[in-house]
């Protein structure tokens, strides 16, 4: 069984785009998680002498971290 989750809907909708009445582009909780992971990283502690494996879990867990905050903003829009 998947898990639906509440994606806010798309963030900048316009109709019609590309002739397609379905297209918005992202949804307001991508828009969330890219802005979370924008601000995380200006963070300068990062991955630095990681091994590629680390570094990919750091990064596959800086991308969950970033859709946590995601998931709150919605959360907080209610």
């Amino acid at each position: 069984m998947s898990e639906t989750r509440d994606n806010g809907g798309p963030a900048f909708p316009i109709p019609g785009l590309h002739n397609d009445a379905d297209f918005n582009g992202m949804s307001l909780r991508d828009y969330f998680a890219a802005k979370a992971m924008q601000a995380a990283a200006t963070n300068p502690v990062g991955a630095e002498g990681f091994t590629s494996e680390e570094r990919a879990a750091w990064a596959y867990a800086r991308a969950a971290w970033a859709y946590a905050q995601a998931d709150a903003m919605l959360e907080a829009r209610k």
